[in-house]
């Protein structure tokens, strides 16, 4: 938006060479619907950082969350997490990433990164399921 500039009751609004004109009952439309837009973008965010994994300290979830690693990410990250490939190596996600680990791994469970060939498991899996996975994962971190 290169000008805005207010007339009476109208909202001119000059975008390149383009000029619209807006009522301004329209123009506080558009600004309110801005902010609740940047309110979502702002909870998302702190979604991502309010994370807790459910089974945080859990044991009797490991198997299964193994079982679950195997049955969804194997094919990829090896049986149980272990394959020789440090990029896609899930044991060193703490190494890597520290503290931003689960929210690293909750994004890019459920967003994918397609561009490194991981798909999207959003719809495809419960959470549920991403969570004892996880849990698994935290109990197979190396120390190198």
């Amino acid at each position: 938006m290169t000008g805005a500039v207010f007339q009476m009751n109208v909202l001119v609004m000059e975008i390149g060479r383009v000029k619209f004109k807006l009522f301004a009952s329209s123009a506080a439309l558009i600004a309110a619907a801005c902010l609740v837009l940047r309110a979502g973008v702002i909870s998302a965010e702190e979604k991502v950082e309010a994370l807790k994994n459910p089974y945080e300290g859990r044991t009797d979830v490991l198997e299964d969350g193994g079982s679950l690693l195997n049955q969804y990410c194997s094919h990829c990250h090896g049986p149980f997490a272990e394959q020789g490939e440090r990029v896609r190596d899930l044991r060193r996600l703490n190494i890597r990433y520290g503290d931003d680990a689960i929210s690293l791994y909750w994004t890019t469970v459920n967003d994918g990164r397609m561009d490194k060939g991981m798909p999207v498991w959003k719809e495809a899996i419960s959470d549920d399921i991403k969570w004892r996975i996880y849990t698994f994962l935290q109990s197979v971190q190396t120390k190198k």
